[in-house]
């Protein structure tokens, strides 16, 4: 039996377009691969690996979670791609842009180069070339929210590090908020905690819901990520308010988040309304269901539900919150 070659995670990353850290990532979390150890506890990936990690990454580009395709066969994998609808067609993690005309298809392209390039300026240049064309809504709507899932996609893949990915949050926060400063809401208006709870660190969905209702008319606390139950309650108490949002992002697979949620709701008083959205929150429909809350489908689903609970706290009469 010829000798099997171990495999530099160098020479991995590159036949699989995958980052070296999705690439321990998916081994420690997932378990996608198991790849032997040197004397020196450094690892040996071989063909067989290679070959795997690049079912799981076509797998995932169909718009599949990791954590569910971690688990199947090399055959299950083939037999689920053989089915799988391309990229191009379902445009779940395609780099292009969702709008068509020449500025907007610009914008785009220089709103990823400048993410890759970690280049402030031109990020900032490219969503001001974004907000002239579109408006302020527009551009939060039809240009951050679907930047937001593909640069989301392309770090998920391995396509995009973490520095960047973090970057693009960091960057698009400062510039939302930049542009919701216009939105003034009396101390009438009813009011909203807008969040992530524990174990939720990306927090860009919520601050686009924040900033979607804030035009909406809603006095909104924006409160961060990553906070146990007993805050986000004790946040909605403080605010007296009668709407907890919640962004679900990343991960889709956490162990611990349903009884988070469940403990949220036996903290809140009953009146309270908890609508939960983003990437990951179909994966926890059955605790979302359980403890009441409404679960979100798009921004356009977010607008629907704040507008019929604003419509609901006016014929009660409220002159404050809900």
């Amino acid at each position: 039996m010829a000798a099997v070659i171990p495999v530099s995670i160098k020479t991995v990353s590159r036949r699989t377009g995958l980052t070296s850290h999705v690439i321990r990532a998916w081994e420690r979390r997932y378990q996608a691969i198991e790849p032997e150890r040197s004397q020196g506890r450094h690892r040996k990936y071989t063909e067989r690996d290679v070959e795997r990690l690049n079912l799981l990454t076509q797998a995932v580009r169909t718009g599949q979670l990791i954590s569910r395709v971690a688990k199947m066969s090399n055959e299950e994998l083939r037999s689920i791609l053989e089915n799988a609808i391309p990229d191009t067609q379902k445009g779940l993690h395609s780099e292009a842009p969702p709008e068509s005309g020449a500025l907007i298809e610009a914008a785009w392209h220089q709103t990823l180069d400048a993410i890759r390039s970690l280049d402030a300026h031109r990020f900032d240049s490219a969503l001001q070339g974004a907000l002239i064309s579109l408006g302020d809504q527009g551009v939060l709507r039809r240009f951050i929210a679907p930047m937001a899932r593909t640069v989301g996609a392309l770090w998920h893949t391995g396509r995009m590090t973490a520095a960047q990915e973090h970057f693009f949050t960091a960057s698009a926060r400062a510039f939302i908020w930049n542009i919701t400063r216009q939105y003034t809401v009396d101390e009438s208006a009813p009011r909203i905690v807008v969040g992530t709870p524990s174990g939720q660190l990306h927090e860009l969905g919520a601050v686009i819901a924040a900033a979607a209702a804030a035009n909406a008319g809603w006095k909104v606390a924006f409160i961060g990520p990553n906070l146990p139950a007993f805050e986000l309650a004790g946040a909605v108490q403080t605010v007296n308010a009668n709407v907890l949002l919640l962004s679900l992002v990343y991960p889709e697979d956490d162990p611990k988040l349903p009884q988070e949620l469940k403990s949220l709701k036996r903290l809140l008083p009953p009146h309270v309304s908890v609508i939960i959205g983003g990437r990951a929150s179909s994966a926890y429909l059955d605790t979302i269901q359980k403890i009441g809350a409404t679960l979100l489908s798009s921004l356009e689903d977010l607008d629907t539900n704040l507008d019929r609970l604003r419509k609901a706290s006016f014929r009660a009469g409220a002159p404050s919150g809900l």
